[in-house]
């Protein structure tokens, strides 16, 4: 099961400056995350959603997390 502040922190500390909010969708390994970040202004949607599972990546491999739906946005695209 993931620790939502955990993942949370490992994004915000990833991605200095970010509103990071994550969810569990289901079964503790099933998680939600919307993240605005300054370092999303011009990246493409691929490019940001990759920078996110970078952050978490350990705890994809460890199992932790099994699925992550992104929502990813510059600040200024709010």
């Amino acid at each position: 099961m993931a620790d939502l502040a955990e993942i949370t922190k490992l994004i915000e500390d990833a991605l200095p400056g970010a509103t990071v909010e994550v969810v569990d969708q289901g079964g503790g390994d099933h998680l939600a995350a919307t993240v605005i970040a300054p370092q999303f202004a011009d990246a493409s949607r691929l490019e940001q959603h990759r920078m996110v599972y970078s952050a978490v990546q350990a705890r994809l491999d460890g199992g932790e997390i099994h699925a992550l739906a992104l929502k990813t946005r510059a600040p200024e695209d709010v």
